[in-house]
Protein backbone atom coordinates (compact mmCIF):
# COMPACT_ATOMS: atom_id res chain seq x y z
CA UNK A 1 0.00 0.00 0.00
CA UNK A 2 1.43 3.40 -1.08
CA UNK A 3 0.76 7.18 1.13
CA UNK A 4 -2.79 7.96 -1.49
CA UNK A 5 -4.26 4.42 -0.57
CA UNK A 6 -3.97 4.14 2.91
CA UNK A 7 -4.89 8.30 2.90
CA UNK A 8 -8.04 7.56 1.23
CA UNK A 9 -8.33 4.12 3.67
CA UNK A 10 -7.92 6.32 7.27
CA UNK A 11 -10.49 9.62 4.83
CA UNK A 12 -13.05 6.71 4.36
CA UNK A 13 -13.50 4.14 6.76
CA UNK A 14 -10.76 5.04 9.20
CA UNK A 15 -13.26 8.32 10.18
CA UNK A 16 -16.23 6.26 10.30
CA UNK A 17 -14.20 3.58 12.68
CA UNK A 18 -13.17 6.26 15.09
CA UNK A 19 -16.82 8.03 14.93
CA UNK A 20 -18.46 4.56 15.74
CA UNK A 21 -16.09 4.28 18.44
CA UNK A 22 -16.50 7.57 20.57
CA UNK A 23 -20.41 7.21 19.91
CA UNK A 24 -19.59 3.18 21.55
CA UNK A 25 -17.74 5.06 24.59
CA UNK A 26 -20.40 7.72 25.00
CA UNK A 27 -23.04 4.95 25.08
CA UNK A 28 -21.63 3.31 27.81
CA UNK A 29 -20.24 5.63 30.34
CA UNK A 30 -24.06 7.07 30.09
CA UNK A 31 -25.71 3.46 30.06
CA UNK A 32 -27.96 3.34 33.27
CA UNK A 33 -26.13 0.43 34.62
CA UNK A 34 -23.42 2.62 35.80
CA UNK A 35 -24.86 4.93 37.62
CA UNK A 36 -23.67 3.09 41.25
CA UNK A 37 -20.23 3.31 39.74
CA UNK A 38 -20.38 6.96 38.81
CA UNK A 39 -22.13 7.78 42.13
CA UNK A 40 -19.63 6.08 43.66
CA UNK A 41 -16.92 7.73 41.90
CA UNK A 42 -18.23 11.49 43.07
CA UNK A 43 -18.68 10.55 46.45
CA UNK A 44 -15.09 9.17 46.89
CA UNK A 45 -13.65 12.37 48.24
CA UNK A 46 -15.79 12.22 50.99
CA UNK A 47 -15.13 8.48 52.19
CA UNK A 48 -11.78 9.96 53.79
CA UNK A 49 -13.90 11.92 56.18
CA UNK A 50 -15.31 8.83 57.78
CA UNK A 51 -12.04 7.30 58.22
CA UNK A 52 -11.17 10.21 60.42
CA UNK A 53 -13.72 9.76 62.89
Amino acid sequence: MNYEELRHFADSWGLLFMALLWLGFALWTFRPAAKDMHDDAANMIFDEDKNDV
